[in-house]
Parts: structure tokens; C-alpha cells; sequence
């Protein structure tokens, strides 16, 4: 009797079917039903990803061919001594990546480039105008940011718009960083004492001494301060 009663019961959990089981019968049944849109969807996955892959491969060769086109410019201006002559012999380069390749690192940074090469050319309404859009594109790559606003500076200076210069190195000087903070002191130094700002001068070339012990413009502003009374 005691077997005969085992056997029932083992019989009967046989005849259950396990929760696992249960699951795999129920996703082969949604399977069979749903078949067609199922091959459809894995279809469209697997465009999806040869799709993405397309685009990637044209973004990289994008990159690969404005990065060839930059360092084929800068080899070229390097190789001529005369500045507004290398400006007109890569002045065409360049342009053709600003239109073809702007959205490309390489294309981004070309244009920093050729700013600096406009600058050296004289060319300083076009250099500010490439600076000044560089700094816009480039604004969240704060190693950059301060060497932008510098050569701004820079420029300003040299188109004689001094409250402008002002402006930009301001900005490095209240800024966070201290990558090319010296300079900018002493450039605002060098503005203030022009615009016979004797007061605001001496306070710039005191921060270089006290704040910037290392710095190139540490021994100018030392002498520059022996002067003012």
C-alpha cells in the first residue's frame, strides 16, 4: 500500500509541468503566433546596426581626410618664409575644409589654425573673425578656452580695439585656470598703464610678483613697479 501511494504521488508531480517549463512553452507559443513580426523586427535591428556602422565609417573617413588636409596646409605654410605669401598659398585649403569638414575635430581645429596664419599676415579682421568663432565651437574644452581668449586679446590689440582686449583678458584673469593667467596680467598691466591708469597698472604687475613668482614677466613687472610712484 505504502508503494502504491508513492507511485500515485510521484505520478502525479510528473504530470506537473515546472514553472520553467511553463515559461518556455508560453514564449514558443508567442513565437508561433507573432513569427512574421518577429523576423521583421530582427530585420530591422540588424539594418539598424549596418546602418550605424556606415555612418560611423564616414564620420572616421571625414576625419582621417580633413586631418590629412590640415597637416598637408600647415607643411605647405611652413615650407614659405613670407607670411601673407603662405596665407594666399592656404587660403583656399582652408576654406574648402570649413565648408567641407566643419563638423570634423580636424575641421574644428583648422580654423584656430588659420586664424593664427591670418594673424601673422596681418590680416587681424579675419584672424578675430576665426578666433572668435573657434571660441564658440570650442567653448566646452576648457584647455582651450584660455588660449582663445588670449589670442583674442591679442588681435583686439592689434586692430586697436583696446576695451575689447581689455575684455578677453579679463576673463583669463578672473578665470579659474591659471594656464596663461601671467600674460594676461601683463598685457591688462601694459593697457592700464597706456590709458594712464597708474593705480590699476601697479595692482596688475603686484599680482604677477606676488601670484606668479615663475613667470617670464615677473622681471619686467619688478622694474616697471620701481618706476611708478
Amino acid at each position: 500500500m505504502v508503494e502504491q501511494s508513492v507511485s500515485n504521488e510521484r505520478k502525479k508531480e510528473l504530470a506537473q509541468i515546472d514553472p520553467f517549463q511553463e515559461s518556455l512553452l508560453k514564449i514558443m507559443a508567442y513565437v508561433k503566433e507573432y513569427k512574421k513580426q518577429l523576423i521583421l523586427i530582427a530585420g530591422a535591428i540588424v539594418l539598424v546596426a549596418i546602418v550605424f556602422s556606415g555612418v560611423m565609417y564616414s564620420f572616421q573617413k571625414a576625419e582621417n581626410t580633413a586631418a590629412q588636409l590640415v597637416s598637408k596646409a600647415l607643411i605647405q605654410y611652413a615650407t614659405i618664409n613670407d607670411p601673407e605669401k603662405g596665407y594666399l598659398e592656404t587660403k583656399e585649403t582652408f576654406q574648402n575644409i570649413f565648408t567641407e569638414y566643419a563638423n570634423t575635430k580636424a575641421g574644428k581645429m583648422a580654423k584656430v589654425k588659420f586664424a593664427k596664419i591670418c594673424y601673422e599676415a596681418s590680416k587681424f579682421d579675419q584672424s578675430y573673425q576665426y578666433y572668435k568663432e573657434s571660441l564658440e565651437i570650442l567653448k566646452n574644452q576648457s584647455h582651450l578656452e584660455n588660449f582663445l581668449l588670449a589670442s583674442l586679446g591679442h588681435v583686439s590689440l592689434a586692430r586697436k580695439e583696446f576695451e575689447e582686449a581689455e575684455k578677453y583678458f579679463l576673463q583669463i584673469e578672473k578665470g579659474k585656470t591659471n594656464l596663461l593667467k601671467d600674460e594676461a596680467i601683463f598685457a591688462l598691466a601694459m593697457l592700464y598703464e597706456t590709458g594712464n591708469k597708474v593705480g590699476d597698472s601697479k595692482k596688475m604687475y603686484e599680482k604677477i610678483v606676488k601670484d606668479h613668482e615663475t613667470s617670464m614677466y615677473r622681471p619686467i613687472a619688478e622694474s616697471k613697479m620701481a618706476k611708478i610712484k
